[in-house]
């Protein structure tokens, strides 16, 4: 059982010693690597997963404090996972997945999917977590949305009506707390360096015949820098999101995307 994480520390002269941070889908990927910048700055992490062994290892190398393992799409797992890791200074809603298929096969089974983990567990997140930040007068929620939410990509019309869903609720609510000393906002990377976009370059060759550097660049063709975006370029803008330089930013969406949008 994963011990709670300790507020008081050795760390108290970087800029986020003392604070609380949970970020789910933290295990691997842009969420671990939002984790470590995290722990780095002295934050205490909670990161969240429905595998354990990832967390565990993200713990076992100092990038969080402490692991919970829950679905994002359970409510009740996540109201628990919540209690354990706050009261909370930052949230980072990182969890969330992509399944392609064209509309005339879709069926309501994967729309419905698409939408309850990467849309549904947002606000779910938001919901639990803003009340005692707005009581606190403080704390910063970040979502990782995706260029999905800014455009629109063939055969995932699902996905990017989630994410399109995570702009919209993070435009909306950041409004709604302006004055409270809460701001929320959302990065959106374009195809970045995760397991998820391996699984799409593995699909675009199951699917063409294509070699993987041919899939790879079909996928890099639209982003100006010519290569995916690195975990670590995604965390750096969500760190600075969640410091106090950039507390009068609220309600954007920031896009980590190479110059594609």
């Amino acid at each position: 059982m994963p011990t709670r994480p300790d507020a008081a520390g050795s760390s108290a002269h970087l800029p986020l010693a003392g604070k609380r941070a949970l970020v789910t889908g933290g295990g691997r990927g842009i969420g671990r690597a939002i984790a470590r910048g995290l722990s780095g700055q002295g934050a205490h992490v909670t990161v969240l997963g429905r595998s354990q062994t990832p967390l565990r290892e993200a713990v076992e190398a100092g990038d969080a404090s402490a692991h919970v393992v829950a679905d994002v799409t359970d409510p009740e797992a996540l109201h628990a996972a919540l209690t354990f890791a706050g009261p909370l200074d930052i949230l980072v809603n990182n969890a969330g997945h992509a399944e392609t298929a064209p509309v005339k096969r879709m069926d309501r089974a994967l729309f419905e999917r698409m939408i309850a983990l990467n849309l549904t567990s947002v606000f779910d997140g938001i919901r639990l977590a803003l009340p005692g930040m707005v009581e606190r007068g403080q704390g910063r929620i970040v979502s990782v949305a995706s260029t999905a939410g800014l455009t629109g990509y063939p055969y995932v019309s699902a996905y990017c009506a989630a994410k399109h869903g995570v702009v919209g609720l993070t435009r909306a609510l950041a409004r709604e707390v302006a004055t409270s000393g809460v701001t929320i906002n959302c990065v959106c990377p374009g195809f970045t360096e995760t397991d998820l976009v391996a699984g799409s370059i593995d699909t675009i060759v199951a699917k063409t015949g294509r070699t993987p550097e041919a899939a790879l660049a079909d996928l890099t063709k639209t982003m100006p820098i010519g290569r995916l975006v690195k975990p670590e370029e995604v965390a750096a803008a969500v760190l600075w999101l969640v410091s106090d330089a950039a507390a009068a930013v609220t309600g954007i969406a920031l896009p980590v995307a190479g110059g594609e949008i």
